[in-house]
């Protein structure tokens, strides 16, 4: 499975402002969103181009366009935190949304609401979560797109582990993940150590 850990001074910059535990819910957003930005600008390096012929204020010449629809996938409720910022760059991105919860017991994976768009079969299709801890809720994702047709799937996320990597590339190995940070490990309740905490709740402000 491809993985790309996206080092860049801006994005650690801010993801050590989002780790802070007493950095408001406000500036975590604010933080959140500036680094999906951040992101997707390296990730969709290599969507394909079309030509057009354009006419300037001057005279005609050959201009290039994005070929492929682009669709983002956030998993709720964390995901909606990054939207924001790749839609400043990608307005015309179509969204289709996935809800997920996990059992803080059992942690296994329930959904409570999938919301596919048009035309996702020809799309460049982006799910985005803040993180990749056991793997569950990015491979139930993964799974859902498929079923709606979706074959150029890449995984973006803050911050990775290894454990949930590992689980994620063995179902799914062809899809690319990109994260801003592949942190240490889990912890016995399944966080990610350092991490953030509950992405959800310190995005919301709730417990």
């Amino acid at each position: 499975m491809p993985f790309t850990e996206l080092k860049h001074p801006l994005i650690i910059d801010k993801l050590t402002r989002m780790r802070k535990q007493d950095t408001s819910s406000k500036d975590f957003r604010e933080n959140l969103n500036e680094i999906a930005q951040l992101m997707v600008y390296e990730i969709c390096r290599d969507i394909p181009l079309t030509k057009i012929e354009i006419e300037t204020p001057i005279q005609k010449t050959v201009g290039y366009t994005i070929e492929q629809p682009i669709v983002l996938v956030p998993i709720l409720r964390a995901g909606i935190g990054m939207l924001d910022g790749i839609q400043k760059l990608i307005p015309t991105a179509r969204i289709a949304h996935i809800g997920l919860y996990r059992d803080e017991e059992t942690l296994e994976i329930h959904q409570y609401f999938a919301k596919t768009t048009t035309d996702i079969e020809n799309s460049y299709t982006l799910i985005v979560d803040p993180m990749l801890a056991t793997g569950g809720s990015a491979i139930k994702a993964i799974d859902i797109v498929k079923q709606w047709g979706a074959k150029n799937i890449k995984f973006v996320c803050l911050v990775a582990v290894p454990e949930g990597l590992k689980k994620l590339a063995h179902r799914h190995p062809e899809v690319e993940v990109y994260a801003a940070c592949l942190d240490e490990k889990l912890n016995e309740k399944g966080y990610i150590v350092p991490g953030l905490g509950d992405a959800g709740d310190r995005i919301f402000g709730t417990k």
